[in-house]
Protein backbone atom coordinates (compact mmCIF):
# COMPACT_ATOMS: atom_id res chain seq x y z
CA UNK A 1 0.00 0.00 0.00
CA UNK A 2 1.65 3.37 -1.32
CA UNK A 3 1.24 6.06 1.23
CA UNK A 4 -0.67 9.55 0.14
CA UNK A 5 2.36 12.07 0.48
CA UNK A 6 -0.31 14.91 1.88
CA UNK A 7 -1.62 12.07 4.15
CA UNK A 8 -0.47 13.05 7.91
CA UNK A 9 1.71 11.04 9.81
CA UNK A 10 0.67 7.92 12.27
CA UNK A 11 0.40 9.64 15.74
CA UNK A 12 3.20 7.97 18.23
CA UNK A 13 2.20 6.90 21.64
CA UNK A 14 3.11 10.35 22.74
CA UNK A 15 0.25 11.84 20.74
CA UNK A 16 -1.93 9.05 21.25
CA UNK A 17 -2.15 9.84 24.73
CA UNK A 18 -2.22 13.77 24.73
CA UNK A 19 -5.13 12.85 22.27
CA UNK A 20 -6.69 10.45 25.00
CA UNK A 21 -6.00 12.61 28.02
CA UNK A 22 -7.39 15.76 25.73
CA UNK A 23 -10.43 14.09 24.94
CA UNK A 24 -10.96 12.67 27.82
CA UNK A 25 -10.48 16.26 29.23
CA UNK A 26 -12.92 17.55 26.74
CA UNK A 27 -15.48 15.26 26.89
CA UNK A 28 -15.63 15.40 30.93
CA UNK A 29 -15.68 19.44 30.38
CA UNK A 30 -18.83 19.52 28.42
CA UNK A 31 -20.58 16.69 30.41
CA UNK A 32 -20.23 18.42 33.24
CA UNK A 33 -21.42 22.01 32.30
CA UNK A 34 -24.33 20.20 30.58
CA UNK A 35 -25.71 18.71 33.23
CA UNK A 36 -25.29 21.95 35.82
CA UNK A 37 -27.35 23.27 32.66
CA UNK A 38 -29.61 20.76 33.00
CA UNK A 39 -29.48 20.66 36.55
CA UNK A 40 -30.45 24.94 36.47
CA UNK A 41 -33.77 24.17 34.43
CA UNK A 42 -34.72 20.73 36.34
CA UNK A 43 -34.65 22.07 39.47
CA UNK A 44 -30.73 20.44 41.55
CA UNK A 45 -27.69 22.55 41.29
CA UNK A 46 -24.38 20.50 40.43
CA UNK A 47 -21.61 22.10 43.21
CA UNK A 48 -18.56 22.66 41.79
CA UNK A 49 -19.47 22.74 38.00
CA UNK A 50 -17.13 25.48 37.01
CA UNK A 51 -14.51 24.08 39.13
CA UNK A 52 -14.67 20.90 37.53
CA UNK A 53 -14.51 22.52 34.11
CA UNK A 54 -11.84 24.68 34.51
CA UNK A 55 -9.39 21.83 35.60
CA UNK A 56 -10.76 19.59 32.67
CA UNK A 57 -10.14 22.58 30.01
CA UNK A 58 -6.37 22.81 31.35
CA UNK A 59 -6.13 18.91 30.37
CA UNK A 60 -7.68 19.58 27.14
CA UNK A 61 -6.13 22.62 26.15
CA UNK A 62 -2.63 22.10 27.18
CA UNK A 63 -2.67 18.77 25.33
CA UNK A 64 -4.17 20.13 22.38
CA UNK A 65 -2.05 23.14 21.82
CA UNK A 66 1.04 20.36 22.33
CA UNK A 67 -0.44 18.28 20.02
CA UNK A 68 -1.22 20.77 17.26
CA UNK A 69 2.73 21.76 17.61
CA UNK A 70 4.09 17.82 17.59
CA UNK A 71 1.82 17.54 14.38
CA UNK A 72 2.92 20.67 12.96
CA UNK A 73 -0.64 21.74 12.74
CA UNK A 74 -0.74 25.15 13.99
CA UNK A 75 -3.24 27.43 11.84
CA UNK A 76 -1.52 29.02 9.30
CA UNK A 77 -3.21 31.63 6.08
CA UNK A 78 -0.88 30.82 2.67
CA UNK A 79 -2.96 34.03 1.04
CA UNK A 80 0.25 36.20 0.85
CA UNK A 81 3.19 33.36 1.22
CA UNK A 82 2.60 31.31 -1.78
CA UNK A 83 2.83 34.60 -4.17
CA UNK A 84 6.26 34.86 -2.77
CA UNK A 85 9.30 34.01 -4.18
CA UNK A 86 10.83 30.70 -2.53
CA UNK A 87 13.67 33.05 -0.59
CA UNK A 88 10.79 35.39 1.00
CA UNK A 89 8.56 32.26 1.97
CA UNK A 90 11.58 31.07 3.24
CA UNK A 91 11.99 33.65 5.50
CA UNK A 92 8.24 34.37 6.35
CA UNK A 93 9.09 30.41 7.72
CA UNK A 94 11.78 31.60 9.93
CA UNK A 95 9.60 34.66 11.18
CA UNK A 96 6.93 32.61 11.61
CA UNK A 97 8.89 29.72 13.68
CA UNK A 98 10.36 32.91 15.86
CA UNK A 99 7.12 34.08 16.64
CA UNK A 100 5.99 30.72 17.64
CA UNK A 101 9.18 29.89 19.69
CA UNK A 102 8.47 33.68 21.78
CA UNK A 103 5.13 33.00 22.28
CA UNK A 104 5.56 29.39 23.99
CA UNK A 105 8.39 30.38 26.00
CA UNK A 106 6.64 33.73 27.05
CA UNK A 107 3.58 31.43 28.08
CA UNK A 108 6.28 28.71 29.71
CA UNK A 109 8.09 31.67 31.30
CA UNK A 110 4.95 33.26 33.21
CA UNK A 111 3.33 29.92 33.91
CA UNK A 112 6.68 29.18 35.83
CA UNK A 113 6.39 32.26 37.54
CA UNK A 114 3.12 32.44 38.74
CA UNK A 115 3.29 28.64 39.71
CA UNK A 116 6.00 29.47 41.86
CA UNK A 117 4.44 32.59 43.45
CA UNK A 118 1.38 29.96 44.16
CA UNK A 119 3.28 26.97 45.06
CA UNK A 120 4.08 27.24 48.72
CA UNK A 121 0.04 27.84 49.27
CA UNK A 122 -1.10 24.36 48.14
CA UNK A 123 -4.11 26.34 46.21
CA UNK A 124 -6.95 24.32 45.53
CA UNK A 125 -10.82 25.72 44.08
CA UNK A 126 -12.79 26.69 46.43
CA UNK A 127 -15.93 23.94 46.86
CA UNK A 128 -14.31 20.81 45.54
CA UNK A 129 -10.92 21.49 47.16
CA UNK A 130 -9.42 20.11 43.79
CA UNK A 131 -5.61 20.50 44.29
CA UNK A 132 -4.14 22.99 41.58
CA UNK A 133 -0.49 22.12 41.31
CA UNK A 134 -0.51 18.95 39.28
CA UNK A 135 -2.48 20.50 36.38
CA UNK A 136 -0.50 24.17 36.78
CA UNK A 137 2.58 21.47 36.41
CA UNK A 138 0.88 19.94 33.30
CA UNK A 139 0.24 22.60 31.30
CA UNK A 140 3.39 24.12 32.23
CA UNK A 141 5.06 21.00 30.81
CA UNK A 142 3.04 21.04 27.64
CA UNK A 143 4.49 24.88 27.09
CA UNK A 144 8.11 24.00 27.53
CA UNK A 145 7.48 20.91 25.15
CA UNK A 146 6.28 23.20 22.82
CA UNK A 147 8.75 25.57 23.39
CA UNK A 148 11.67 23.25 22.77
CA UNK A 149 9.91 21.39 19.39
CA UNK A 150 9.14 24.97 18.29
CA UNK A 151 13.35 25.80 18.62
CA UNK A 152 14.18 22.24 17.27
CA UNK A 153 11.79 23.12 14.32
CA UNK A 154 13.47 26.95 13.96
CA UNK A 155 16.75 25.41 13.30
CA UNK A 156 15.97 22.83 11.30
CA UNK A 157 13.87 25.99 9.15
CA UNK A 158 17.01 28.31 9.08
CA UNK A 159 19.50 25.21 8.24
CA UNK A 160 17.12 24.45 5.23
Amino acid sequence: MEKNASEPPRPGPVQRLLLIAGSAGLLLAMATDGLAVLGRHVGFAVNGAIELFQVCAVIALSSAILLATLAERHAAVDLLAGRLPPRSQHWLAVAGRVAALAAFVILAVGSAWVSSDLWPMHEMTEQLAIPLRAFRLFWLAACVAAAVHSAIALVREVRR
